[in-house]
């Protein structure tokens, strides 16, 4: 099946994340699952941050996908250190069935602020990033 979505998924758990960037749009965005209010833009941006994403989760599996259209909904779990963090991802897709807008949904509490704890430094070494994203 070639499809965007599952070739995200295949590649995040894969660590690959040249893979995960051949599934996204041009103009992708991600919004932040930590402030809500930081949305990442472009190819560039987004890439510095799933770099610093997929590099500090072990055993990341994905359990199923459900949606169809422009409109999915992925389901997964990893672990971050020794804390099991759950994700419910959204995925809306561009006319041509790649990925232009993704939106993590992390549970429990305690994963999520480790996350920030750790996503912090690695996102910030590159503060353009970071203002962009700020602007929302």
């Amino acid at each position: 099946m070639d499809d965007s979505v599952e070739r995200y998924l295949s590649a995040s758990e894969a660590g690959d994340i040249e893979g995960i960037m051949g599934s996204l749009t041009a103009d992708v965005e991600v919004v932040s699952p930590i402030s809500g209010r930081m949305v990442f833009r472009g190819r560039d941006d987004v890439e510095v941050l799933l770099r610093a994403v997929y590099g500090s989760l072990k055993g990341l599996s994905w359990a199923r996908t459900i949606g169809e259209g422009e409109h999915r909904v992925a389901v997964g779990s990893a672990r971050l250190g020794p804390v099991r963090l759950t994700d419910a991802m959204v995925f809306e897709l561009a006319p041509d069935g790649r990925i232009r807008r993704i939106g993590p949904h992390l549970r429990p509490w305690l994963a999520l602020t480790l996350f920030a704890l750790i996503l912090g430094p690695k996102v910030g070494r590159r503060p353009g990033v970071v203002w962009r994203a700020l602007r929302g």
